[in-house]
């Protein structure tokens, strides 16, 4: 395997974190740095076009409605719909119109995730602390 160098500038907690579990596994802080860097860059399934633009819309959003956006919750009822689909499904009961009612909410469910993870994102290159024990 061909090995580069490169020198990059990270934020210091960054660079904290890096070293405390370099130390924790007694291993060399580039070597956590790279093992980090194979985990996460894999190749991400391509988002529709409508899905790119809600995303990239966050972007021009306050700090104000990116919170909100990071503390949103799907709804107890849709949860709950979506849970006794999935019981369904695995006891292999379900009827084709709920396997696309699942369908339906489990698109809606990762939708909110994504919307989430970048508001997350962009309030944290805005500086913000993220708690994600208290809910962002």
């Amino acid at each position: 395997m061909t090995e580069f160098s490169v020198t990059i500038t990270i934020p210091q907690y960054l660079y904290d974190r890096a070293r405390l579990l370099a130390e924790q596994q007694a291993l060399p802080v580039e070597q956590i740095l790279v093992h980090q860097l194979e985990t996460t860059l894999v190749e991400l399934p391509a988002l529709s076009a409508d899905e790119q633009a809600e995303l990239e819309a966050l972007t021009h959003l306050s700090d104000e409605a990116l919170w909100t956006i990071a503390r949103e919750q799907m709804q107890s009822e849709t949860q709950q719909q979506m849970q006794l689909l999935m019981e369904r499904n695995n006891l292999g009961i379900i009827s084709t119109h709920e396997r696309d009612e699942l369908s339906r909410l489990v698109d809606l469910g990762q939708r909110l995730i994504l919307r989430k993870a970048k508001a997350v994102v962009l309030l944290t290159k805005r500086g913000h602390s993220i708690d994600l024990n208290n809910g962002a």
